[in-house]
């Protein structure tokens, strides 16, 4: 078996980012992936404005406490306004341009109402008050990396930019499906011997939560022509086949064998602990057409099937994406609980942080308790061998660092 390190090393290497590239709207944007970086056709601010309502001022003219100065404009928010005349004030708003001549803006608080104009009830220090154009953004600047998952914040760093759209890559295709005679849907009656597929619905929200294009194809019954027809259909305008099931080595386990007869079987079996049947490859496209589909087959086990995915297939969904940093967050911090018999395979044990702090498992680590998922709010990664006391520090990942 390899190793979570090869394994992963593998998938990586082996993802192309998609080649097509959209300019959408920033109102499309949020969650697509940036394709090239991004400059400010602007200074940000683009002129010199008050931080503060208030008065502005020549500090010249205001060089002690007490100071009255006749008001001789009022410059609001999107007005500019006359150069300031000497030994006079401006009232000003937040945001509102400097006018020329002016140096400092005395906060509101700090003045009062007196007969010949604006008493000002501090000396004020050169540029109080004043954020400078350009402050936050100059001119020509680089504002967005090329390989982001653009989020609210990027999206509202590009508006104050000026900048209307933005190039990003074309969604991720993903073809599913998923195998098992047993397997019925959610609200249809439960004969004896059935279970409801569960993985169908978790694999979507999981693609989809990732900006994919998913195109489900239902479950196949556990035949090898039913299979292998799935995996020609899936890969005909698909760039990823991810599927549920089928890849152990039972002789209703199809899969495999499908893969390999349709194409190429690079990968099965990681020494990871839930999720040791998952298999990677490729499908070319049938007819002769150019191109391929990757291939890769998850366990089917509901609880191996998601924290495979988290932990194998979510980096290479980012990377066919174009995303350049794929790996998730890891957290280290103090274990609130034993754990005396380690696996000799890499272990990612469904784990929560409590009041304290501190990381705590949940009690039954079987592969077979799907409640342990919403329980758990991360993983423990736990090396293979490793015997954990309260108190060790371990390695956490938050599941809001591996569901994004």
């Amino acid at each position: 078996m390899l190793t979570y390190e090869q394994a992963l090393a593998q998938l990586l290497a082996a993802a192309q980012p998609v080649a097509e590239i959209r300019r959408v709207p920033l109102t499309a944007a949020a969650g697509r992936v940036l394709a090239s970086a991004q400059q400010s056709g602007v200074a940000v601010p683009p002129l010199a404005n008050s931080a503060m309502d208030g008065y502005a001022v020549r500090v010249a003219d205001v060089t002690a406490a007490g100071v009255c100065l006749p008001v001789s404009q009022r410059i609001p928010a999107g007005t500019v306004g006359t150069p300031l005349q000497a030994g006079t004030a401006a009232r000003i708003f937040t945001g509102a341009p400097i006018p020329e001549g002016a140096d400092a803006v005395i906060m509101q608080e700090r003045c009062e109402n007196g007969e010949a104009g604006v008493v000002i009830n501090h000396a004020p220090r050169p540029l109080e008050n004043i954020r400078p154009a350009g402050e936050d953004i100059a001119l020509g600047t680089d504002i967005l990396p090329a390989g982001i998952r653009l989020r609210p914040q990027d999206i509202g760093l590009a508006a104050a930019a000026g900048l209307p759209e933005l190039p990003v890559r074309r969604r991720v295709r993903v073809g599913t499906f998923f195998t098992g005679d047993e397997l019925v849907q959610p609200g249809e009656p439960l004969p004896p011997g059935a279970i409801y597929n569960s993985n169908r619905y978790a694999l979507r929200a999981l693609l989809e939560a990732l900006g994919c294009e998913v195109r489900d194809l239902g479950t196949v019954p556990d035949k090898l022509e039913a299979t292998r027809e799935a995996l020609r259909q899936a890969a005909a305008d698909n760039d990823l086949i991810v599927t549920c099931g089928g890849v152990s080595v039972g002789e209703e386990d199809h899969v495999k064998p499908a893969v390999e007869a349709e194409g190429r079987l690079d990968m099965w079996k990681i020494a990871i602990k839930p999720g040791k049947p998952l298999a990677f490859g490729e499908i070319p496209r049938a007819g002769g057409e150019p191109g391929k589909a990757w291939f890769i087959g998850l366990p089917g086990n509901p609880v191996s099937a998601i924290v495979t995915f988290m932990i194998m297939v979510r980096p290479f969904v980012l990377r066919l994406q174009g995303v350049e940093k794929v790996m998730p967050q890891v957290l280290t911090l103090l274990a609130d609980y034993d754990w005396s018999r380690p696996d000799a395979r890499r272990e990612f044990l469904r784990a929560r942080l409590n009041d304290a702090g501190q990381v705590e498992l949940f009690p039954n680590q079987g592969a077979g308790v799907q409640s342990s998922l919403t329980w758990a709010n991360g993983l423990v990664d736990n090396p293979p061998g490793q015997a954990v006391k309260k108190g060790d520090a371990v390695r956490f990942i938050p599941f809001a660092a591996l569901l994004a």
